[in-house]
């Protein structure tokens, strides 16, 4: 089973090192100590510390249902329009998702710099890469 080192986990998470160190510290982070005596957390109880974190974290405004899973919520960082199309980027967290929309949908949507925005996306194609996989 994977483990991670404090720094790891903090970037993983999009958080520092402090705000891990001080969840641990306050039980909410199960960590143990490695044979140097290194602080570190295991990847199964990582992995749903950061589930039972992004919950609610995106949720869709007022009465909306939505089949999309994958939501990036973010600050938008550019805004190129053209006669009739618009790209749009938004940073979220260490993310940057470029979307090509309508002219119209970003005048109707209020899309500037400077605004909230949530991504939403939804794909049949997703890739899956692990530095370091067994071949």
């Amino acid at each position: 089973m994977p483990s991670y080192s404090i720094g790891r986990a903090a970037s993983l998470l999009g958080v520092s090192s402090e705000t891990v160190r001080r969840w641990a510290d306050g039980g909410q982070i199960a960590m143990d100590r490695d044979g140097a005596g290194n602080r570190m957390i295991d990847g199964v109880s990582l992995a749903a510390f950061a589930k039972d974190r992004a919950a609610g974290l995106h949720p869709v405004p007022g009465e909306a249902r939505t089949s999309v899973r994958n939501s990036f919520a973010g600050i938008i960082t550019a805004v190129t329009v053209d006669d009739v199309v618009a790209q749009v980027e938004i940073q979220s967290g260490p993310h940057r998702l470029v979307s090509l929309v309508s002219r119209e949908a970003v005048d109707e949507l209020g899309i500037v710099v400077g605004a909230t925005a949530t991504a939403r996306v939804k794909s049949t194609h997703v890739h899956v890469d692990r530095p370091g996989a067994p071949s």
